[in-house]
């Protein structure tokens, strides 16, 4: 610390016996290692504080820097919230114009076509089914099931509800 060699510590030491005296002279040393003792640990109390404050000052840049970044990246998120959010509402939007596009307003008289077309049909199919019913029982030559018609044959299976008026 102050670069104090051998010799120059016993000069001082034969100057103080001199001065001081060999009887107060123990005392006088216990007192100066005591002062330097508390001088010593001052000095590193001083250092560790400064110690201290440096290593606080860093964290305190580190916390903003942190805080900066987090920012930045909670702001680059929501922004690109957003444009995914505005682009689910544009495809949302375009969905539902050409689903309004291609839906076609009902019309009655088409309903009603259909339902005839689809009565015609079940009519055709009535009587092509009694006439597979004939010719099953004209091919076995058995006459009992000959007699059995479409309405009384157990397997086939009946509507449960009338069929729909037929119009003109």
């Amino acid at each position: 610390m102050f670069d104090i060699g051998f010799s120059e510590i016993l000069i001082i030491a034969i100057v103080a016996l001199v001065v001081i005296g060999p009887e107060r002279l123990p005392r006088v040393a216990r007192t100066v290692g005591h002062l330097i003792g508390r001088f010593q640990r001052y000095a590193t109390q001083v250092k560790s504080d400064i110690s201290r404050e440096m290593q606080l000052e860093d964290l305190k840049k580190m916390q903003a820097e942190v805080a900066a970044a987090a920012s930045n990246l909670q702001t680059s998120i929501t922004s690109e919230m957003a444009a995914v959010q505005s682009q689910v509402n544009e495809t949302a939007q375009e969905v539902e114009s050409q689903a309004k596009e291609n839906l076609e307003p009902l019309d009655a008289g088409r309903l009603e076509a259909a339902a005839h077309d689809v009565e015609r049909e079940m009519a055709r199919m009535e009587a092509e089914l009694s006439r597979s019913y004939e010719a099953e029982a004209l091919a076995s030559h058995d006459t009992a099931p000959a007699l059995v018609t479409r309405e009384e044959d157990p397997s086939v299976p009946r509507p449960t509800t009338p069929p729909p008026p037929r119009s003109a």
